[in-house]
């Protein structure tokens, strides 16, 4: 679904990520880790379309995307969950989902709309609120539920657990494994390492805008604790 082939990204004259390449399989979840400011945040803005890319290639199901406009990558199928939910505040939870959807057609709203309220009851029973007024981890939901109201193929989700109650990861981490059966093809960048390592299927881990490790979630939880030295941390994953 997703390649990225000796990509360098940063802001302007700044470089924030170097080299790195790898390969997301289409219906899998795809971990992104490494300590803060390693690089995870920038190569996921790359793949959407928002940091500039100097060298290096980024591919969608075999198609060359490394120039094309983000409002472009949204209508190939690629939506992003940013970091810091970034919603509308001033806007309901209703009006925060069609604006979602602004890049198709209107007439698929109600069917976008029922989909999203199948994986978060919670926000159905909250769609007149503001968005201001949502608990952190319905922020999250409504954050995940527009997204998809693009219709997305490729899912790239940033820091989804970030100030969030444990309760309220299970239920947006829970709705990212339906997508994944669903056929959906999700990037995760992700602090809580164990969590994330318990939905992916595959790992890479950056260091400093440089990747350090690649392999199965399998293999890194094998790992152990040398595993967790490429995170940069002094205990076991």
């Amino acid at each position: 679904m997703l390649k990225l082939e000796n990509v360098n990204c940063g802001y302007g004259s700044v470089e924030a990520v170097h080299n790195v390449s790898f390969e997301v399989p289409s219906a899998s979840v795809f971990a992104l880790l490494g300590p803060n400011g390693a690089g995870k945040t920038s190569t996921i803005m790359a793949i959407m379309g928002h940091v500039d890319v100097h060298g290096g290639r980024i591919f969608l199901e075999g198609e060359d995307i490394t120039r094309r406009r983000a409002i472009d990558r949204v209508g190939l199928g690629i939506s992003l969950v940013p970091e810091g939910r970034q919603l509308f505040s001033d806007l309901t939870v209703d009006e925060n989902l069609t604006a979602g959807g602004y890049a198709r057609p209107i007439a698929r709203d109600a069917v976008k709309r029922d989909r999203v309220f199948s994986y978060f009851p919670r926000l159905f029973e909250r769609r007149t609120q503001l968005a201001a007024s949502l608990s952190g981890g319905e922020q999250q939901m409504l954050a995940i539920g527009r997204a998809l109201m693009a219709e997305p193929r490729l899912l790239l989700v940033d820091e989804l657990s970030l100030g969030l109650m444990p309760k309220m990861v299970d239920l947006c981490l829970a709705a990212l494994l339906q997508l994944k059966r669903e056929g959906m093809t999700i990037v995760l960048v992700e602090q809580n390492t164990a969590r994330a390592l318990d939905v992916a299927d595959q790992v890479c881990v950056l260091s400093s805008g440089v990747q350090v490790y690649q392999g199965t979630a399998t293999e890194a939880k094998a790992a152990g604790s040398m595993f967790a030295t490429f995170l940069g941390v002094n205990e076991s994953v």
